[in-house]
């Protein structure tokens, strides 16, 4: 998860992990079929409209990558059109399928989690597995800059790349993980049975059941008219 795709005002985040998996799905079901594609546009409209829409721009040039990736490895082993369509189609559901996910703050996660009493270890795991991928993204880069700084060279270089860039990161991640831990402590997490209260609760709202039930008429309908 990055700040470049968060949206403002996410959906309830269960329900966007529920969409995700009714894209997902959806999407694989009906790849063969054009009705497939024009389903996943509309599901791209709708998280436009639900203000998803920096989401949705910032998301097109990796979807671009991933889907002209996998068309090209299809019709080099194929050479059929229909399959490498097929191929595209795939590959657009699971990149709209991350976006509720990648649109979503971790700590708005955590505080629905912990609201709905799912036990700490799971919510304190996932809180930590989405706050360090976008953490150590930012790490590799200041190291990058500290190496063009210092004038280190070339990646391509297996003595620069570990000298350079393996060593510096590994330490950085030794010392953030214990920062962390003392973190965690320090803030009363723990995976007993002890109480506890959400400062800002998370709640459904209208807005949330209509994006839901939305998504699920559109993919319903879909596999309706593509399979009967």
């Amino acid at each position: 998860m990055t700040d470049t795709f968060h949206a403002k005002n996410p959906v309830y985040p269960l329900f966007g992990f529920f969409a995700a998996l009714l894209i997902f799905a959806a999407g694989l079901a009906t790849a063969k079929h054009t009705e497939g594609m024009w389903y996943l546009l509309g599901v791209w409209v709708w998280f436009l409209l639900f203000g998803y829409w920096r989401s949705c721009l910032v998301i097109i040039p990796f979807a671009a990558v991933f889907s002209g990736i996998f068309a090209g490895i299809t019709y080099l082993s194929s050479h059929e059109t229909a399959a490498t369509l097929a191929a595209v189609s795939r590959s657009a559901a699971v990149c709209l399928a991350v976006l509720p996910g990648l649109s979503l703050p971790a700590v708005k996660l955590t505080r629905n989690l912990s609201g709905l009493h799912v036990p700490r270890s799971i919510t304190l795991g996932m809180m930590i597995v989405l706050s360090f991928a976008p953490l150590l993204g930012r790490e590799i880069k200041r190291i990058r800059e500290a190496m063009r700084t210092r004038g280190a060279g070339s990646l391509l270089n297996p003595k620069v790349f570990y000298r350079a860039l393996l060593v510096p990161f590994a330490a950085r991640i030794v010392n953030i993980s214990d920062t962390l831990s003392l973190s965690v402590e320090t803030r009363g997490f723990c995976t007993g049975k002890a109480p506890y209260t959400v400062y800002h609760p998370v709640k459904c709202t209208a807005r949330d059941v209509i994006f839901l039930l939305g998504l699920v008429a559109g993919s319903v309908a879909v596999i309706v008219f593509c399979f009967i």
